[in-house]
Parts: structure tokens; C-alpha cells; sequence
């Protein structure tokens, strides 16, 4: 592990040394950062962001991680004593740091799950309607009449769009949450 005070930081971060700090930061397994201001918290998220081309995440709690919540590809505030400020600038919200865990591992899981479903199934949707109006054009030659009335387009994007997802979206749990807990490998079956 890497243990990095805010007076150390500031010089790891100028341009010159950021490329060796972030690479000898790569060969940890973590890094902790203790004593640095705001700007030095959100200099850190941005590059690794920027140089390492991967998402990030920003955890904080107070009104001094916000600008790191704010640079971090996804933020998670946690409400405490320290004020609503995290949390109203985060993507994410949870009470205590103990509830990260399921945030990420089940709900993490369930959101990619979800996410790719619903593309095959706007992608399948649209094919098929793309293809019914096709096939009319053969059957009416080319004449380019209308097939469907403008009441059943907006009925047919609200039924096969709304409705569907909706209830995926509410009922669909691939895995059940007490097995995403106990085997954290399957979040990467998402990605």
C-alpha cells in the first residue's frame, strides 16, 4: 500500500512527477491519500481518469469531497454529521459506509443486467416494427401509403416501451441478492 500525506501530494501531482506517481500508485494494491484539501482529492480521481482511461469512483462524506464526487465517473455520498453535501452532489446515496457493499456487488450486478436487457430488447422491438413496415412496402407496392395510424404508433411505443421495461426493471433480479454478496466474481459476468 501507498500512504501519501497532502504536503507529499502536492508535489506528486505537478506535472513533471505525476507520470511516476501514478505508476508506482499502479503497482499497489492500494493508496491513501491523508491530509490533502478538496483540490488535491479531485486532482487524483482526474488522473487516474485521464491517464489510465478507467472509470472511477469517489466516495465522500462532506462538503470537502465534493469536487472529488464531482470529477469521479460516479460519485457516492454518505449523509453523516458533516452536512448533506456529498450526498446533493452524488450520484448515489446510502447511510452508512457499511451499505457501499450491496450498493456495488447487488444493485452494481442487477444494474448491468438490466442495462443489457434492455438494449436487446429496444433492439428487437425496432427491427421488428422496421420490418413490418418493409414487408407493407412489398405488399402495397412501394406506394408509400401509411400502414399504421398515428394513435397506434403512440399506443405501440407506449406498450412496448414503457410497459415491458418497467416491469423488468422492478422484477428482474437474475441473481438473488445473498448469493451476489457471498460470491463478489459474478459482478464481473455484468461488465
Amino acid at each position: 500500500g501507498l500512504v501519501i500525506d497532502g504536503r507529499t501530494l502536492a508535489y506528486a501531482l505537478e506535472p513533471a512527477l505525476e507520470d511516476k506517481f501514478l505508476a508506482l500508485a499502479k503497482r499497489c494494491r492500494s493508496v491513501l491519500c491523508c491530509r490533502s484539501t478538496p483540490l488535491q482529492k479531485s486532482m487524483v480521481v482526474k488522473l487516474v481518469r485521464d491517464k489510465l482511461k478507467a472509470m472511477t469512483l469517489a466516495i465522500g462524506d462532506g462538503a470537502n469531497d465534493v469536487s472529488m464526487i464531482q470529477v469521479a465517473d460516479v460519485g457516492v455520498g454518505i449523509s453523516g454529521q458533516e452536512g448533506m453535501q456529498a450526498v446533493m452532489a452524488s450520484d448515489f446515496a446510502i447511510p452508512r459506509f457499511r451499505h457501499l457493499e450491496k450498493l456495488l456487488l447487488v444493485h452494481g450486478h442487477w444494474c448491468y443486467s438490466r442495462l443489457a436487457n434492455m438494449v436487446l430488447y429496444f433492439f428487437y422491438k425496432n427491427a421488428m416494427f422496421v420490418a413490418l413496415l418493409f414487408w407493407y412496402q412489398f405488399y402495397c407496392g412501394f406506394s408509400g401509403s401509411s400502414m399504421i395510424d398515428q394513435w397506434y404508433l403512440i399506443f405501440f411505443n407506449l406498450f412496448f416501451s414503457s410497459l415491458p421495461q418497467l416491469i423488468t426493471g422492478v422484477l428482474d433480479k437474475d441473481v438473488p441478492a445473498e448469493v451476489l454478496i457471498a460470491v463478489p466474481q459474478l459482478y464481473k459476468s455484468g461488465q
